[in-house]
C-alpha cells in the first residue's frame, strides 16, 4: 500500500513530467511479488515501488527508456521455470513465470486522482490493467468500469482496498514507534489520548490525525469503525478502564491492551463489578497482553510484536513460522 501511494504522489506532484509504469498482470508458479506490484520510473531514472524482489527491477529500467521514447506500450515475459534461467535469464530462482505490462503515463491520470481521493476516505477503488489485446492503444491502467470483465484473458482487474486504519489509545513516548512502523506501512494511523501536550503532530509526525478528548469520551470522538485495528497503551489504570469498557462495546478489527495478564484480568474485573456484560466472545477479542511472543523488550521491539500481530490478524494467519507452513505462502 505504502509503495502505491509513493507512485500515486510521484504523479500527482506539481509539474510532474510523464513516467513509465511497470504492473506485474500474471504469475503462473511462484514469484516474490504477485500480480498488482508496481514500479515507476521517472523520467530522471528514479524508481519507486517494485515488482520483484531486485531481479527484474533493472531490466524494466532498461526498457523503460524505450517505452519512454516511443510511447508505446509492451509485455514482457519472464520465464524462470528452466534450469538455464540461472546461467542467461534473470536468475530469480522462484521457478514462475510472471507477465509485466509497461506504459507510458501521463501526468496526473485520472486514475491516479481518484485513487488519492480513495486513500484520503479509506475506500475502495477498482483499477483495470488491459494487455496483450490486437490493439497497443488499448492497453494500459484506467479506473474499472462494470463492462470490463467480458474479456478476462487480456485484463487485470485489481481492487484496491482502502488504507488499514489503527488508532492507538495512549501517547506515550512508546506509542511513538507504533506509530511510526505503521505510517511506514501506509496504514492510516489516529492517535488518541486525553494529554492534549502528549497527543500532537509534533510528537507523531506522519499520522491522519491526534485527537485529545477525556478518557470516559475518547472512544466515542474517534469512533473507530469495524475495520479498525485499536490498541490501549496509556499506561493509566484511570484512563485504560473507560477505554476498554468503550472499545469492548464496539465491533472492531483487532483489540489490544498493553500490559501485563493480572492487570488485564483486573480491568475486567472491575468492569464487570461496574455493570459491563462481558461476554466469553468479547473476553476472546481482546489481545492482552498485546503481541507476539518475540522477546520483545525495546519500545521498538514491542511496536514489531504488535504490528506482527495484527497483520496475522488481518490477513487470518496464525503467526506461526513459515518452514512449518504446509500450505502455499501466498493465497
Amino acid at each position: 500500500m505504502n509503495e502505491l501511494r509513493a507512485i500515486v504522489d510521484a504523479l500527482l506532484a506539481p509539474n510532474a513530467p510523464p513516467a513509465v509504469l511497470a504492473t506485474l498482470v500474471t504469475v503462473e508458479g511462484s514469484s516474490y511479488r504477485r500480480p498488482g506490484a508496481r514500479l515507476l520510473v521517472t523520467q530522471e531514472g528514479r524508481r519507486l515501488g517494485s515488482i520483484s524482489g531486485g531481479c527484474l527491477e533493472a531490466d524494466v529500467m532498461a526498457r523503460a527508456v524505450q517505452i519512454r521514447t516511443t510511447g508505446q506500450p509492451a509485455t514482457v515475459t519472464y520465464d524462470t521455470t528452466s534450469e538455464n534461467d540461472l546461467i542467461w535469464g534473470v536468475g530469480l530462482g522462484c521457478h514462475g513465470i510472471v507477465r509485466v505490462l509497461l506504459e507510458s503515463v501521463p501526468p496526473r491520470p485520472a486514475w491516479a486522482t481518484a485513487l488519492a481521493q480513495s486513500f484520503a476516505r479509506r475506500r475502495p477503488t477498482a483499477l483495470a490493467v488491459r494487455y496483450g489485446t490486437a490493439d497497443p492503444d488499448d492497453w494500459g491502467t484506467q479506473l474499472a468500469s462494470p463492462g470490463d470483465c467480458a474479456d478476462p484473458e487480456h485484463l487485470f482487474l485489481d481492487l484496491i482496498p482502502p488504507p488499514v486504519a489503527l488508532t492507538i489509545f495512549g501517547a506515550g513516548d512508546d506509542a511513538q514507534p507504533l506509530a511510526r512502523l505503521a505510517s511506514e506501512l501506509g496504514w492510516q494511523v489516529t492517535v488518541a489520548d486525553p494529554r492534549p501536550e502528549f497527543a500532537t503532530i509534533a510528537r507523531f509526525p506522519g499520522v491522519h490525525t491526534c485527537v485529545v478528548a477525556p478518557a470516559e469520551d475518547l472512544v466515542r470522538q474517534v469512533a473507530p469503525g469495524s475495520d479498525t485495528l485499536t490498541v490501549v497503551m496509556t499506561h493509566h489504570y484511570v484512563h485504560d478502564v473507560p477505554l476498554l469498557r468503550d472499545l469492548l462495546n464496539r465491533p472492531l478489527a483487532y483489540l489490544g491492551l498493553l500490559g501485563p495478564r493480572k492487570r488485564a484480568e483486573k480491568i475486567l474485573a472491575d468492569l464487570a463489578r461496574g455493570g459491563t456484560v462481558i461476554s466469553d466472545q468479547k473476553r476472546a477479542q481482546l489481545h492482552a497482553p498485546v503481541g507476539l511472543d518475540l522477546g520483545a523488550d525495546a519500545p521498538s521491539e514491542v511496536a514489531l510484536a504488535i504490528i506482527a500481530e495484527m497483520l496475522a490478524t488481518l490477513r487470518r494467519r496464525d503467526a506461526r513460522p513459515l518452514r512449518e507452513r504446509t500450505q502455499p505462502i501466498h493465497e
